[in-house]
Formats: C-alpha cells, sequence, structure tokens
C-alpha cells in the first residue's frame, strides 16, 4: 500500500501492556518507513514483572518508559496516559504523524481526533485488533502476520552457520560487540530493496540508504577494515548499482 509521504515526523506511542516485546524490531523498522521518529514512548505500570521483557527492549531501541501506576485490577491503565500524552504531543506541532501501536479499540476515538487536526495516523497491532480501530487508522499493520513472513522468509546460509559459531565462542570468552555481522548487513539491505522495488525489479538508492541507515546507526565500512563508500563495500556483497537520469538504482542476484 502506497503512503502519502516518507518524511513524517512521528509519535511512535506504543502500550505495553497490550503489545507483545518480540515485535519490537518490526515496529521500528515499519515506523521508520514513514519519516523521523521523534517521540518513542512505551506505556505501562513498570513496577510489575509483566513488563520485564520489554525493558531490554527500552534500551536496544531508544524507547521512553512512562509510569502509570494500576488502581484497578484488570485494567490496562496506561490508556489514560497514553492518550494525555498524544494530546499534548499535539499541541506542540513538533510532529505531523502519529503511530499508535496497541490492539486495543479504546484507543479509536483518539485516532479520529488526531486526524481531525490534519495528523497522518498509522496504526500497528495484532490481527484480533477490531475494525473500528483499524478503519480510523490511514494505515495498519498486523505485527503477528509480518512476524510469521518474516521467519517464513529468514535462510539459514552457510555464512551465518559461521557467525553464529563465532557469536557463540565470543559470549564463552564474555567480549560484547554492539557491531552486526555483515551476512545480517546484507540479508537486512536486500529485504529493504525488495520492499521497495520498482515495477523494473529497481529499488532508489536513496530511500534504500535512508532506511538502511535507521536501521543500523552505527553502521559505517570502516567498522569492517574496509576504506571505501557504503556503495564500494556492499558492491563486494552481491548489490549491483545503476544510475539512470542522475538517480543510481539498487538491485541484487538472486
Amino acid at each position: 500500500m502506497e503512503k502519502c509521504s516518507d518524511n513524517y515526523n512521528i509519535a511512535l506511542l506504543i502500550d505495553a501492556e497490550n503489545i507483545s516485546s518480540e515485535y519490537a524490531p518490526l515496529i521500528i523498522d515499519e515506523a521508520n518507513k514513514y519519516g523521523k521518529i521523534t517521540y518513542r514512548r512505551i506505556y505501562g505500570d513498570w513496577t510489575t514483572n509483566t513488563l520485564s521483557k520489554w525493558k531490554a527492549k527500552c534500551i536496544e531501541f531508544g524507547l521512553t518508559p512512562v509510569q502509570q501506576y494500576t488502581y484497578v485490577s484488570k485494567k490496562n491503565s496506561s490508556d489514560f496516559t497514553l492518550i494525555i500524552d498524544a494530546m499534548d504531543i499535539l499541541y506542540r506541532e513538533k510532529v505531523d504523524s502519529f503511530c499508535i501501536v496497541t490492539s486495543d479499540s479504546d484507543f479509536t476515538k483518539l485516532v479520529i481526533r488526531l486526524k481531525e487536526d490534519n495528523m497522518y495516523v498509522f496504526g500497528m497491532g495484532e490481527s484480533k485488533t477490531p475494525n473500528s480501530l483499524v478503519n480510523a487508522c490511514e494505515h495498519f499493520a498486523y505485527l503477528d502476520k509480518m512476524s510469521e513472513q518474516q521467519q517464513k522468509e529468514e535462510k539459514v546460509i552457510p555464512e551465518m552457520k559461521e557467525v553464529k559459531a563465532i557469536e557463540v565462542k565470543s559470549r564463552k570468552k564474555k567480549v560484547e560487540s554492539s557491531i552486526t555481522p555483515i551476512s545480517q548487513l546484507v540479508g537486512a539491505l536486500k529485504t529493504i530493496i525488495d520492499d521497495n522495488l520498482t515495477e523494473q525489479d529497481w529499488a532508489y538508492w536513496s530511500k534504500v540508504a535512508d532506511l538502511f541507515q535507521k536501521k543500523f546507526p552505527g553502521f559505517h565500512p570502516r567498522n569492517y577494515g574496509y576504506r571505501g563508500n557504503t556503495k564500494d563495500f556492499f558492491q563486494k556483497h552481491g548489490l549491483v548499482f545503476q544510475t539512470f537520469n542522475t538517480a543510481t538504482t539498487v538491485s541484487y542476484k538472486k
């Protein structure tokens, strides 16, 4: 589905009590497709053990936890805090888009209200999300279906097996590194290319490079002992670049 723009300033608001932490990478990747994530806030009662898995994801993806105590048993207390924050952000006029991550239909009215102020609102949740919320959004991504598709497409190649062996060895030595393995970089880049292919089976490098840099902010060829630029680095790993009317395109050999 085509989007109106990929240059929005986005307020990403996540209902942690309603969404599994396993979807965190998918949420960030999907939101990055629409522009720059200005606010990254996640709501819940962080004094409970139920959100323990989300805490590590907050650190990994730069999410700001917002505390909301549970005053009534079996009630999602973060709803009201998220809604109040959304309206505060709206009136600050620093964003032009909201991403609401939840499967709770209680946020339907919030989405409608934000759209009344000319906000572009897209949502994410599981396939159990009621139609009222789905239809209120400009676009809605089903995280469970995206996760299933991603698992089907993942292939274990010899290089990945070798990388995993190195990673296991590194863990035994208690040596940690935030540098992403090359095989993972190439795999992610190919996925981005596939998601942005034109009818001619090429993707515009400027858009691909922007999405890739958002996914891997710490990437630089020098981290892998290479002195050239990013294009040359990936050309050595199977990517094909061409220039048409001053626009650089990219594909890869399948």
